[in-house]
């Protein structure tokens, strides 16, 4: 198959393309043939891209970890997917990612691409919905008639941050440009602030929870 793999060039990160072996998924793991996936810059530089679970150094990784595709095989004793299915989802780290024509991923790690969503538009949404679930969710514990401060609603984790806010109930002020300020207000904020016009710091207090991405 065709892939952009990660040189061991001196100068630093390059991308070169090759071709490679086709994965074969293992039991418990599903096979995707990739239509779209996410890039994420600043991943060549990531300690996953250059070494494995073990510290071991890793040569010629695969990057791209974010993907919408088909199922194209099914590993032993894999349930809940079938071949053919659309799916989008991540995979691990320290594993080849999807800038490939297949990836090999856990059935934990993907779910069913929603019909309204094109696959580019789903592999857009792993890392930046992850983020915003873990930031709100796991770490702030933001509940329900809680108060929360989105900063950069308009961007790759902010949008996700505030549609979860507004999913748990919770009242959402956000920060965006004044070209964003009706596109964030659809996403769910109750109120907008043009940051380039007016400081937040002077019109918002009492906050219970503040994302600032």
């Amino acid at each position: 198959m065709r892939s952009m793999r990660l040189s061991d060039s001196a100068e630093g990160p390059v991308l070169i393309e090759e071709h490679v072996p086709q994965p074969q998924p293992q039991r418990g793991e599903l096979l995707v043939r990739v239509y779209a996936a996410g890039v994420t810059p600043t991943e060549l530089l990531w300690y996953p891209t250059t070494h494995t679970k073990d510290g071991e150094k890793r040569s010629r990784a695969i990057p791209g970890h974010e993907f919408s595709g088909v199922i194209a095989a099914v590993g032993g004793e894999t349930v809940g997917f079938e071949i053919g299915q659309e799916v989008y989802g991540m995979n691990d780290w320290f594993a080849d990612g999807a800038m490939a024509e297949y990836c090999v991923t856990q059935p934990s790690s993907v779910a069913h691409k929603p019909p309204r969503l094109t696959h580019v538009e789903a592999a857009s949404v792993p890392i930046g919905a992850l983020t915003a679930w873990q930031g709100l969710f796991d770490r702030a514990r933001l509940q329900a008639g809680e108060h929360v401060l989105v900063h950069g609603g308009a961007g790759a984790v902010g949008i996700f941050a505030i549609q979860l806010a507004r999913w748990r109930g919770a009242r959402i002020t956000a920060t965006a440009s004044a070209r964003n300020l009706d596109f964030v207000t659809g996403l769910g904020a109750d109120q907008v602030i043009d940051y380039r016009a007016v400081p937040f710091e002077e019109t918002v207090s009492g906050m219970d929870v503040v994302f600032d991405t």
